[in-house]
């Protein structure tokens, strides 16, 4: 195996067969992954924010789901023996999800299931002809490519494994299914939307703006819950004082009492000296009137 350095290719699967493990590493060191300016150049922001809002809508929606479903994009794809491609947005089922700097085939094991191209300007032909025949003759189940000048989406699938052409995927009240992903997609507003059932995928933007509506309902809810257990420990400050006061008002009635109850005492004991004192006067002077 050599490669060119004008048109780098992954061995064909019999190359790949007859390598040891050491010349397999070899290769896939050598394979680049990048693309030149020339395949793959550069796009605006009228390219990048659908790519991106799809490829995290979906990688958020499987990491929720708990899918092994890899979702990548801008990711150098190599298949056995054929020119390398870089797709807008790529997934792939049941493999590692771990993080990748290009995509080799004979390395994975596998090809990719999904491809979303998202065409904003220049040659209309290479994603909407050019590759519905590339990616039906390399074997990926599905691809769907965005027309943005356009706001139209169009997909289309693999009839069976062997199938060597694509069919157009049709419409069903407006929104293309997907079988890999077992999703609905549709375009909305300039993207790409999928849908879960009737549910949509989120975007990043309308994700975060949910998080700060709950974080601001969460902040209303735990002013409110601080207010009205302010209210309250005022409330029980001030049952507690009128508890004390009654407290104090009943000591201070309790002394009175006591007070009362003692000066009557006293007024007793007086007057039973008085009524004594005054026996002893009548029996003094009863004795002073015998002769």
């Amino acid at each position: 195996y050599a490669m060119d350095p004008d048109d780098p290719r992954a061995p064909t699967e019999e190359q790949w067969a007859a390598m040891t493990g050491d010349e397999r590493a070899r290769v896939v060191a050598m394979l680049p992954t990048d693309m030149p300016w020339e395949l793959h150049p550069p796009e605006g922001d009228s390219h990048r924010a659908p790519k991106d809002s799809a490829r995290d809508a979906l990688g958020e929606h499987f990491r929720r789901k708990g899918r092994n479903i890899y979702v990548s994009s801008e990711l150098t794809t190599y298949y056995a023996g054929q020119p390398r491609f870089c797709p807008d947005v790529l997934a792939v089922v049941d493999v590692g999800l771990h993080a990748r700097e290009s995509w080799i085939v004979s390395v994975e094991g596998k090809g990719l299931d999904f491809v979303l191209e998202v065409h904003s300007s220049g040659d209309h032909k290479k994603d909407f002809e050019t590759n519905v025949e590339r990616y039906a003759r390399l074997g990926i189940p599905e691809y769907f490519a965005f027309d943005c000048p356009r706001a139209r989406l169009w997909g289309w699938r693999l009839p069976d494994p062997t199938a060597a052409s694509y069919q157009r995927i049709v419409p069903q009240a407006g929104r293309l299914r997907s079988n890999v992903l077992d999703l609905e997609l549709c375009e909305e507003d300039g993207r790409v939307r999928f849908y879960d059932g009737n549910a949509p995928l989120l975007f990043v933007d309308e994700l975060v703006h949910r998080l700060e509506a709950m974080v601001d309902a969460l902040i209303v809810a735990r002013d409110d819950a601080m207010q009205h257990a302010e209210a309250e420990q005022q409330r029980a400050e001030e049952e507690k004082q009128r508890a004390e006061e009654e407290k104090q008002r009943a000591e201070e009635e309790k002394q009175r009492a006591e007070e009362q109850k003692q000066r009557a005492e006293e007024q007793k004991q007086r007057a039973e000296k008085l009524a004594l004192e005054v026996a002893q006067l009548r029996e003094e002077l009863a004795k002073a009137k015998k002769p």
